[in-house]
Parts: C-alpha cells; sequence; structure tokens
C-alpha cells in the first residue's frame, strides 16, 4: 500500500483510499481529501513534518501522521 507520506516532492497523486475512523477520518475528508481527488505535493519541511499539498485548488498543510492514512496510487 502506496501512501502520501511516501510521495515525492512535486509529484501528483490521486487518492485511493482515505484510512481511520472517526472523526480522524471525517476531519481528512472535510479537507477535501477525498477518493478520486488529485494531490500536489508541494514541499515538506526540513525535518519531514508537516507536509504542504495543493487539493482542488487550494494548499493544505497536513501532518505525516495523517499523510499515512491516505492511501494513492
Amino acid at each position: 500500500m502506496k501512501t502520501l507520506k511516501s510521495a515525492k516532492i512535486g509529484s501528483t497523486s490521486t487518492v485511493k483510499k482515505v484510512h481511520g475512523e472517526g472523526a480522524i477520518r471525517r476531519r481528512i475528508m472535510d479537507m477535501g481529501i477525498t477518493k478520486g481527488t488529485d494531490v500536489f505535493l508541494r514541499k515538506v519541511a526540513p525535518l519531514g513534518d508537516p507536509m504542504e499539498l495543493t487539493v482542488r485548488g487550494y494548499e493544505l498543510t497536513i501532518r505525516k501522521d495523517d499523510a499515512e492514512k491516505i492511501e494513492i496510487e
């Protein structure tokens, strides 16, 4: 399983599935990260956390723990 956490900077990935339960999964989906959405990884902080993404035309910053719950193609 390939997750958003393992994506390369400058790459665009398609969300295959959002894992997790309850409030965590709902929060990720409320940010616009749903199945079939294209996600562009803009940059990663020097220590690897957080990650800056472009999703649906806006910039979004998420933690590595959340990125690990997002399965990509």
